[in-house]
């Protein structure tokens, strides 16, 4: 059976590995809208390839520079956030694949829940500053949303192996990042082009960086406690350096389910558009006939003080994902721009949410309001001397 997809964020790394899960599945998944921030010309060469019935360019500045045949005849150009809340509502398809960047990605995730759509959810932040609002409108409208981060997508295969009852804890696995191994003091040195080194995966500089800090695997604590209703202390992460074991559940009878393959977003990507069915896909095969050894270790705090922030935002609720997120996205440009050093990112962000205006049952605005002042604040933020 044919499904019809919307892609948001269809020129970033999750959606092009979207578009390569489409392109095997032709017989399977039609694209029937894409959207992107700025990419026009790669946005235009998708639209030319799949013939959706909208695009949606969410950078208004780019008006001038888009002409009457950048697009095929009879695909419909939309612009603004006001576009993407038109493609998600209007647009025949019944799975809203979310792979925007930050917390641009929540709205338009609310409104295709709103519109009675499944959502692959592959925008982290999505949970992290909407967690409540979003996952009891899936349930009221429902909708199921479809985890398409490795680590997600892997604990919710893991977790068909038994009832929720039964599980004792989920095990989010971590590369460790570029900086595993390196002495912490010269930490605060590090430089752009080190921080962007991931050892396994190709993917985005912000969360390219997010892996460096782990500011990644503190985001997925927090997603991990909404999509699966876990608490804090059911939700623990390793260091596994080859990326290979993407998640575990532990059960009450003291099994251990994992999920394993080797390290291809492709994968979950497929799995959340394909399910419950499997299918070939492009990506490649685990060999266990490779000579290789698996490493697990416990992170340390020292090395990684972001991954306690993820657990203090679950315990503290409201508002505190959408400070964290916020600080985290500025301070991860200014280091991108060098007016920050690597460990003053998780410094400014720690600052931003102990004393950012905190509401214990936010609404979209006090959220959206909270994300504003963040992001206000992290940028005037200094290092202490």
């Amino acid at each position: 059976m044919m499904k019809p997809i919307v892609l948001l964020g269809s020129t970033g790394s999750i959606g092009t590995q979207t578009l390569d899960v489409c392109r095997s599945h032709p017989d399977r998944l039609h694209v029937r809208g894409l959207s992107a921030h700025s990419r026009v010309a790669e946005l235009a060469q998708q639209a030319k390839e799949f013939r959706p019935t909208y695009v949606v360019i969410t950078d208004e500045t780019k008006r001038d520079a888009v002409g009457s045949a950048t697009f095929p005849s009879g695909t419909i150009l939309l612009w603004g956030q006001d576009g993407i809340d038109e493609l998600v509502t209007r647009a025949d398809a019944d799975t809203v694949v979310a792979a925007m960047v930050g917390a641009a990605g929540l709205r338009g995730t609310i409104r295709a829940l709103e519109a009675r759509k499944n959502v692959a959810l592959a925008n982290k932040e999505t949970l992290v500053v909407g967690g409540p609002l979003v996952t009891e409108l899936a349930q009221r409208n429902g909708c199921t949303l479809l985890p398409i981060d490795s680590e997600h997508s892997a604990l919710w295969q893991c977790l068909q192996n038994g009832r929720k009852e039964e599980v004792s804890r989920v095990i989010l696995t971590a590369s460790g990042g570029p900086f595993r191994t390196r002495p912490i003091e010269t930490l605060a040195e590090a430089t752009i082009d080190e921080a962007l080194a991931h050892p396994t995966w190709n993917m985005g500089p912000k969360i390219t960086i997010d892996s460096a800090t782990m500011m990644n695997k503190a985001l997925e604590v927090i997603e991990a406690h909404w999509l699966f209703q876990m608490s804090t202390d059911q939700i623990d992460v390793v260091i596994h350096p080859q990326s290979m074991v993407h998640s575990m559940v532990e059960y009450q009878d003291g099994s251990v389910i994992a999920q394993i393959s080797p390290p291809d977003m492709r994968l979950p990507i497929q799995y959340a558009l394909t399910y419950p069915e499997r299918l070939p896909g492009p990506c490649r095969k685990l060999n266990l006939k490779e000579r290789s050894t698996w490493e697990f270790a416990e992170p340390d705090g020292a090395r990684y003080p972001a991954l306690r922030l993820g657990y203090e935002v679950i315990r503290r609720g409201g508002t505190s994902g959408s400070a964290l997120n916020a600080a985290n996205e500025v301070a991860v440009e200014r280091f991108l721009q060098r007016s920050i050093r690597f460990t003053d990112i998780v410094s400014l962000c720690e600052a931003i949410l102990s004393r950012h205006p905190f509401v214990a049952k936010p609404t979209l605005e006090d959220l959206m309001q909270v994300d504003r002042w963040a992001r206000q604040e992290a940028g005037l933020w200094t290092p202490s001397v």
